[in-house]
């Protein structure tokens, strides 16, 4: 990961799948650690996630409780595959606004599970204490020399592995809703430009299962600019897939479903792209199985003028 990171040199990062643990202990060291091929982040930032934290009810129908599914989002405990993020400028933590406490019921139009009967899935007291974060919403604002940048960061739950109820495909759905309406001003006012939009949707807009309105209703809006990040040249087709595979970010490899469009950087529309791409040097070289190994998910960036 250390070699990934040093051979892209954002100067923001925003890291997935980093767990959480009290005064940020193992991300300052991680911090450290890259630091030694790569750059060194001035400023580290967390939140706790939802991943991992009980609720005492039965959260997926199973009539049992105490299991990683029956948690806020799935996870062995407290803190499990949370977001983080790295930055070379300050983070105005004061500023900071955190959603990842909001109830989804609370989300306008929002489209819980339900039994067939109409009452919500897997009951009223688990349907009242679900978040609708499977691991946070945050926005948070960086102090440039040429004033507030903000990074709007999530991770959305993967859009499979429950039952007929479609709990985690409406979850992801609702998720990645929760940005449009953040943007048109439905929980208080929003960034009026100087943003960029960092998450895991979990969701391909073409290829794959999932609800696809989510994901296209927020590539679509109007404040948001798609950079299309591609990988670098030759791409290998993918003959059961529709969509373009240089814009693939993820590969599950065998049994796994295969290559996917799931990770976006997405600017707000007053911004200038200058560049944009996809970490994904071939396999079979150094370069490429050292990224293979970092992780699944290739790192997306953007370059961007920030007046």
């Amino acid at each position: 990961m250390a070699d990934v990171v040093a051979r892209v040199a954002p100067d923001i990062l925003v890291l997935q799948n980093v767990d959480y643990d009290h005064g940020l202990v193992a991300l300052r060291a991680l911090r450290d650690r890259l630091a030694q091929e790569g750059p060194r982040y001035a400023q580290v930032f967390a939140l706790a996630p939802n991943a991992g934290v009980a609720t005492g009810l039965d959260m997926d129908g199973d009539g049992r409780r105490g299991r990683r599914s029956d948690k806020q989002s799935f996870g062995a405990f407290a803190g499990q595959g949370g977001m983080a993020l790295l930055s070379r400028w300050p983070v105005a933590r004061d500023q900071v606004r955190d959603f990842s406490g909001m109830l989804w019921r609370d989300l306008p139009g929002a489209i819980m599970p339900a039994r067939q009967d109409g009452t919500p899935f897997p009951s009223r007291r688990a349907a009242a204490r679900q978040r609708l974060s499977s691991v946070g919403h945050w926005v948070v604002p960086l102090d440039l020399p040429g004033g507030i940048f903000h990074v709007l960061a999530f991770h959305a739950a993967p859009p499979v592995f429950d039952g007929p109820e479609d709990r985690n495909g409406r979850r992801n759905h609702d998720e990645l809703r929760f940005w449009p309406l953040f943007l048109d001003g439905r929980f208080g006012p929003a960034p009026e430009g100087r943003f960029v939009l960092a998450g895991a949707a979990n969701i391909d807009p073409v290829d794959g299962e999932g609800r696809k309105a989510g994901i296209r209703g927020l590539l679509a809006h109007p404040r948001l600019q798609d950079p299309l990040p591609r990988r670098p040249a030759p791409v290998p087709a993918q003959p059961e897939q529709a969509g373009d595979p240089a814009l693939d970010t993820v590969h599950w490899p065998p049994p796994g479903p295969g290559l996917f469009r799931v990770d976006y950087l997405l600017p707000s529309s007053d911004l200038r792209v200058i560049d944009a791409g996809i970490h994904w040097p071939p396999r079979g070289t150094p370069a490429g199985d050292v990224a293979a190994q970092a992780s699944r998910h290739r790192m997306v960036w953007v370059d961007i003028a920030v007046p």
